[in-house]
């Protein structure tokens, strides 16, 4: 890609609404344009990195069995006022009419549409488990937006909800998705701590939020240093592996404010292993039996003739919070570099030719070298401005390309100037410059 025919509104300075280096570099690199107040069109460049980490969160789900539905953005009032939220929820849900006047709402959330899609369709036991997500854009009427995409009213998530005839099945599919969250985050170059949380709105009994560190972060959170010294790579998606990979994890104290208790955690934590710093939330899930089936009347036949309510689980992940969470999480803002995790980045390598107006072999070399990317599946690209050397790394640097090839007067022969974003260059040929990268996406 020419980066003069990409379309990115690159701003020079940081704009003065924007407070959090998210908000800052995604407004500076033209990823994203403020439509109203909280809400975002998505430009290419940050579209094309939700739509990366979309997939990663796809990719994920099914690997656990979970199947894709996509429900509508626009909920009918009355399967909320069965499961009694309609008038609870409060003003965040936007209420809306129809020309026939009928009470419609933007959904916030999909727990009342998915159990009524379930108890449609399915009425055997036999049929469980089932585990359903949709990916799609949510509605929530934030009185105050703030931080660009990490607080607006508009967003994009994935919601998945699970359905079992007991609690015991439903803790194997409440596991399945602890254990699909901490890979997740791992693949997006995350470190993503499940911490004991309130249940808020959703209701429910069990509930764990997937929290990154970050400065910048809204949620308060209590833990116990030695929690980020675990891993579950050897998990597998067997009934006791999976509750013995959770009790790992709740073994130490990790708690939001909600859940916070000074004297238990004093208590029950060493000095040296204490840590209390903030967060930001990059996924939710909750246990809530049959919180919504008994209201919605959602049972299933069980042996004998016997009727029970399922057992269900919800489980959320913020696919477009996501992008401004990695942004929190590497963004160098002293140096002003973003380096984007190479699973994600928007693309793989920049080629950066000096050029001038009289001489265009720069430019002719780094088409051809983008040649040999293509064929090797790299993503690339070209700044074919006019602007000077420093300019170009500024805006590059910027962008986030996790490797970079200059092109200028020292990449004569086979050599080229290589570097990984924010490390020294390596005169490196291009066929070893294409077994770095590959060898990179192959990890990831």
């Amino acid at each position: 890609m020419l980066l003069s025919k990409l379309f990115i509104p690159i701003l020079k300075n940081n704009p003065s609404e924007a407070k959090i280096k998210s908000h800052q570099l995604m407004l500076r690199a033209g990823m994203i344009k403020q439509a109203s107040a909280g809400i975002y069109s998505w430009l290419p460049l940050g579209f094309k990195v939700m739509k990366k980490i979309e997939e990663i969160v796809r990719q994920e789900q099914n690997k656990i069995g979970a199947q894709e539905i996509l429900m509508p953005t626009i909920q009918s009032s009355e399967i909320w006022k069965e499961s009694g939220r309609y008038e609870d929820y409060g003003e965040e849900m936007l209420r809306i009419k129809d020309r026939q006047n009928r009470e419609m709402l933007y959904g916030p959330t999909n727990e009342e549409q998915v159990t009524e899609i379930f108890r449609s369709s399915l009425k055997s036991y036999k049929s469980l488990p089932q585990l359903l997500y949709h990916i799609q854009w949510k509605f929530r009427d934030e009185i105050r937006p703030r931080f660009g995409i990490m607080r607006g009213r508009e967003f994009y998530m994935k919601d998945a909800y699970s359905f079992d005839v007991s609690d015991e099945d439903a803790f194997y599919s409440y596991n399945k998705f602890f254990l699909s969250y901490l890979r997740t985050f791992k693949r997006l170059s995350l470190t993503a701590i499940p911490m004991a949380a309130d249940t808020g709105p959703i209701g429910g009994n069990l509930s764990h939020e997937f929290i990154i560190l970050a400065d910048t972060g809204e949620s308060k959170i209590f833990t116990d240093k030695r929690i980020f010294d675990l891993n579950s790579n050897d998990t597998k998606l067997e009934k006791n592996s999976l509750q013995q990979m959770r009790k790992k994890y709740e073994q130490y104290y990790s708690v939001t404010d909600e859940k916070f208790n000074k004297e238990e955690f004093e208590k029950v934590v060493s000095e040296e292993n204490r840590l209390i710093t903030k967060g930001i939330e990059v996924g939710h899930i909750f246990y809530f039996g049959d919180k919504y089936s008994k209201a919605m009347d959602a049972s299933v036949d069980l042996p004998g003739g016997k009727k029970d309510f399922v057992k269900m689980g919800s489980y959320g992940i913020g696919v477009s919070r996501l992008v401004g969470a990695i942004i929190e999480a590497k963004y160098d803002d002293k140096n002003e570099i973003m380096k984007w995790p190479l699973s994600v980045a928007p693309y793989d390598i920049a080629l950066i030719p000096m050029i001038n107006k009289n001489d265009s072999s720069a430019l002719d070399k780094a088409i051809n070298i983008n040649k040999e990317l293509v064929k090797n599946n790299i993503d690339s690209l070209i700044d074919d401005t006019e602007e000077n050397f420093s300019s170009k790394i500024k805006k590059m640097n910027l962008i986030g390309a996790p490797y970079q090839i200059i092109i200028g007067k020292k990449s004569d022969g086979n050599l080229l100037e290589f570097k990984e974003i924010g490390k020294e260059i390596e005169n490196l040929t291009l066929a070893k410059i294409i077994e770095i990268i590959k060898k990179q996406k192959n990890l990831n």
